[in-house]
């Protein structure tokens, strides 16, 4: 059962809503005896009856499917919390702030730990006039390349999508700017602190970490 829908959630929700076995069968037009073996594991929600469940519930369809439900406890907007999760089918790069459950064909991605820059993963900064200009002397072949950079504000995220074959360098505004991210796709994601501009000179560099 928890490979699917759990009942002990199908039940814990219900009770949420206030709702009998009968209420929430009829709701659904199924019987309440269904209801009784999905809340046992003694049965199935059958996939049609899904989108209805997860509405009538009040949680995404992948949160009734994953068998967790996520609270919303984003009250403020903070850009320290940011989360980054990438599909390992399409490669897409998505980021929230704070909790979330997010799904890329149909699979719900974990978010992805951060980790300081090793010796196989320089990043290279550099100061010109009001941009970092960041690179990296990573391999970008088709099995293994840097797919993204991203600079994280206090006030937003902003991401640059790489491709194979391509060169792994970026743009971005100093201003604002506090974490500089960047994501292998063989060894994950990779944090750099930014540290403040030299206020002196057009072009500085700054290598290593």
């Amino acid at each position: 059962m928890n490979q699917y829908i759990t009942g002990a959630m199908i039940k814990r929700l219900r009770e949420e809503k206030h709702l009998t076995q009968s209420q929430l069968a009829e709701k659904l037009a199924v019987s309440d005896k269904a209801i009784s073996k999905w809340e046992t594991g003694r049965g199935y929600p059958d996939i049609s009856l899904v989108e209805a469940l997860a509405k009538v519930l009040g949680v995404s369809i992948i949160e009734l499917m994953s068998g967790e439900d996520v609270a919303n406890t984003n009250r403020a907007f903070d850009m320290r919390r940011v989360n980054f999760y990438v599909c390992p089918v399409c490669g897409n790069a998505i980021f929230s702030v704070g909790e979330a459950v997010i799904s890329c064909h149909g699979i719900v991605l974990p978010a992805l730990e951060a980790e300081d820059p090793d010796g196989q993963h320089p990043l290279n900064i550099e100061t010109v006039e009001d941009e970092y200009y960041i690179t990296s002397p990573h391999s970008m072949s088709k099995e293994h390349h840097i797919s993204f950079f991203a600079a994280v504000k206090d006030n937003g995220c902003e991401i640059v999508k790489l491709y194979p074959e391509s060169c792994a360098e970026a743009r971005f505004k100093i201003s604002r700017t506090r974490d500089l991210y960047y994501y292998c796709n063989k060894h994950g994601l990779f944090r750099r602190r930014v540290r403040p501009a030299r206020p002196s000179g057009d072009r500085t560099r700054n290598t290593g970490y």
